[in-house]
């Protein structure tokens, strides 16, 4: 195992790199010009040409790159043009709220998806399976804001069960914090779940029509070990993939929800960044994304390891 993570890491290194060259690269070509931004309405040449040449902005796009990669490495992403606070700080402010909603988004995803899933593929062709398509189709197909304006209309505004907005720490109040987070969490895990559900019941049907899935019913071993232990736990190989790539997903694109609800994570830290400029905002957010992304593709791969044993020769 140590050899198999010994080269999956050799090939993350170089993903980096290149992730991080395409990201300051593409973040050259937005408009705007943030000494321009930082020199105020009065656009005074004088400060100007300091603020560029405090920001590197004068030097070519190489040497640029050389200075960002170089504090990104120290873990220095620069600073906030707007708010003069270093990007790494105001990341590690956003980030626990937005992995708190990906998480439980998640994990209502699993809970709905790969149950739905199974109960689909056993019964296929009856109403179970009708039902279980009919409910991801509805999933799939179902915008986010729209969703969330629904379940704000229905427990807000008439039942006054949950806030209708806002956040609120869990170190301060548990029970306020879940009450404010479990309607944008189920709004990202509805359509996940829909998705995981179909994925299940896909490679569960093609598990379940495998030689040793006969074997094992032949062995006269009951219908709940056949399918919990011989049938899940191959076809949820495929399934992992997948749901480590929707979790980096839910950590990066929950940008309409949290608007939505008004949750202050990284959808909303992105969103402001872009509209006021805020370029060493936006690059860092961005590596902080792709480079979850990178870890989770990873950690899918190692978890691979663990539940397949062929892999293992």
């Amino acid at each position: 195992m140590t050899d198999y993570l010994l080269k999956r890491l050799a090939q993350v290194v170089p993903t980096l790199v290149f992730v991080s060259m395409l990201i300051f690269g593409l973040q050259q070509l937005l408009p705007g010009d943030p000494a321009k931004v930082l020199a105020g309405e009065e656009q005074d040449p004088g400060v100007i040409a300091h603020l560029r040449e405090k920001l590197h902005l004068d030097e070519p796009l190489p040497v640029r790159y050389a200075y960002w990669i170089g504090g990104v490495l120290k873990g220095d992403f620069g600073e906030s043009i707007r708010t003069q606070q270093p990007v790494l700080d105001l990341v590690l402010q956003k980030l626990p709220v937005t992995i708190q909603l990906g998480t439980m988004a998640f994990a209502i995803a699993l809970l709905i998806g790969i149950p739905a899933g199974i109960v689909a593929a056993i019964g296929r062709g009856t109403w179970w399976d009708s039902a279980a398509n009919a409910v991801a189709l509805w999933g799939i197909s179902t915008p986010n804001f729209w969703l969330g304006i629904l379940l704000i209309l229905l427990f807000s505004v008439q039942l006054g069960w949950l806030p209708a907005s806002g956040y609120v720490s869990p170190l301060e109040d548990l029970r306020a914090n879940l009450e404010a987070m479990i309607m944008p969490a189920f709004v990202l895990g509805n359509a996940l779940a829909a998705v995981l559900m179909r994925h299940t019941r896909s490679a569960m049907l093609q598990v379940l029509s495998s030689d040793y899935i006969r074997t094992a019913r032949a062995k006269g071993l009951s219908e709940r070990v056949v399918v919990l232990k011989h049938a899940l736990r191959n076809a949820l190989t495929p399934v992992i993939t997948l749901g480590a790539l929707e979790l980096g997903t839910l950590l990066s694109g929950a940008v309409l929800t949290e608007q939505v609800f008004s949750i202050p994570g990284f959808g909303k830290l992105i969103v402001d960044a872009v509209f006021n400029r805020d370029y060493a905002v936006v690059q860092g957010v961005v590596m902080v994304t792709a480079s979850a992304y990178i870890t989770l593709s990873l950690l899918a791969d190692l978890a691979y390891f663990v539940i397949n044993p062929r892999l293992r020769h």
